[in-house]
Parts: structure tokens; C-alpha cells; sequence
């Protein structure tokens, strides 16, 4: 099975994305209500990692999908599948916007490595973009330091968010 078979089937059965991507917000937010002033401390703010990591790595996952899409398969943004590409991405804002109304993200544990894990994925895509535009002509009117610069600058971006995905804190 590829990946367009996997997104093709969920797209087919909209009904287990549907569940899956509302339910998470609604957790979100039966947490809040219950927890009140202590999404800090304990198990809520365990909880409330569960949730994000639930909700994020789709969303992640989906904004990744849809910018390689539109970058290097060239695809209209009309033709973006509403659940696979776009819910994802709307549930994953709705259930970080609930959260943080219930309990600021800094007492969240491994709410960092996500921000680490997006840069990472960023940085990669931006060197994939430059290298797919990249031709013979660029390096006759752009100086080769600049662009080693460039490529040096995009991996200590790639390192810094590896490490604050990966490494230890």
C-alpha cells in the first residue's frame, strides 16, 4: 500500500477521520472544564501532552503533505482533499487554542520537540525547494560562497531543531 492509497481510503471512509479529529478538541475541552486552575499540575498536564501529541502529528503531517504538494507537484490549492489536508490542520489549531486557554504550553512536556520536530521538517523542505529550483544558470549570477552560506545556514537550522526535537533539553 503507498501513501496516495493510504490517504485515498481515508478520504473514502471520511467517518473514522471525522471521529478521530473531532474528538481530540472535545477531550480538550472536557479536560479544561474539569481541571479548571490545575492543567499544570499532574496528570492534566500529561493529559493535555497526549492530546497535542493526538492532534499535532496529524496536522503536522498534513501541512508537510499539502506544502510538498503545492511546491514540487505543482497542485492547486483547489484540488486539496478536505480530510486529509485541511481538517487536520483546523483541528489541530482548535485543540491548541482550547489548551492554551486552559493551561499555558511552557508546563506541557514535549510541547518543545514538537516546535523542534517543525523546524526540522521547515528547513528540509526549504533545502528540497532550493535544490528543485537550482540550475546551471543560478551559479553564474549567484556567487558559490553564497551558496554554500545558504546550505550551511539551512543544516545549523536543521541541527537546532533536531536537537530540541531529539536531544536532551
Amino acid at each position: 500500500m503507498t501513501l496516495k492509497e493510504a490517504l485515498d481510503s481515508l478520504t473514502a471512509n471520511p467517518i473514522y477521520v471525522l471521529i478521530y479529529l473531532g474528538i481530540i478538541p472535545v477531550m480538550a475541552f472536557v479536560a479544561g472544564l474539569i481541571s479548571r486552575e490545575k492543567g499544570k499540575d499532574g496528570p492534566w498536564k500529561y493529559l493535555y501532552s497526549t492530546l497535542i501529541y493526538f492532534i499535532c502529528v496529524p496536522g503536522i503531517f498534513s501541512i508537510t503533505v499539502s506544502i510538498y504538494q503545492f511546491l514540487f507537484e505543482r497542485r492547486s490549492i483547489w484540488e486539496a482533499d478536505v480530510f486529509v489536508q485541511v481538517l487536520p490542520i483546523l483541528s489541530m489549531v482548535v485543540t491548541l487554542l482550547i489548551i492554551r486557554k486552559n493551561v499555558d504550553l511552557d508546563y506541557i512536556p514535549g510541547f518543545d520537540k514538537l516546535s523542534g520536530l517543525v523546524m526540522v521538517i521547515a528547513a528540509t523542505l526549504t533545502i528540497m525547494w532550493f535544490v528543485d529550483r537550482l540550475r546551471i544558470i543560478v551559479f553564474s549570477y549567484l556567487r558559490f560562497e553564497y551558496v554554500i552560506l545558504f546550505f550551511v545556514g539551512l543544516l545549523l537550522i536543521i541541527r537546532i531543531g533536531w536537537r530540541r526535537a531529539f536531544g536532551s533539553a
